[in-house]
């Protein structure tokens, strides 16, 4: 499993792009979506609305279970990708790409965010 180098992460498994034009585009880790199975619904918050670090934003539900989203960075939700709303499996088969969850136009700098490499130190201890 390997943690794409040029994005940051959080203890609670979202991976975050670097900002292009003050927004940055969210996910969940490969590490993540493997944990939860098979994914077959996603709720993503509102566009427009403000999300805070560390703070529950919608959620994902697999075969498995429920899991919380929680939002890495403080900011205001700029685009949800519709195709993983149509197509959850998309978090499972792509989660760095076409399975992103939304874009988030950040207030303020993100706070504790992890390497790939702090990442992966992360998840094997």
């Amino acid at each position: 499993m390997s943690n794409p180098q040029q994005l940051r992460y959080s203890k609670e498994h979202e991976w975050l792009s670097g900002a292009e034009e003050g927004v940055s585009t969210v996910g969940i880790t490969e590490h993540a979506a493997n944990a939860l199975g098979d994914v077959v619904y996603v709720q993503l918050p509102e566009v427009g609305a403000t999300v805070a670090a560390g703070e529950t934003c919608g959620e994902l539900e697999s075969t498995k279970s429920v899991s919380d989203l929680y939002s890495p960075v403080d900011g205001e939700i700029a685009e949800i990708n519709e195709d993983v709303v149509n197509d959850p499996s998309l978090v499972n088969s792509a989660p760095f790409e076409g399975g992103w969850l939304f874009k988030v136009k950040i207030s303020g700098e993100p706070g504790d965010l992890l390497s790939a490499d702090e990442y992966a130190a992360f998840i094997q201890s």
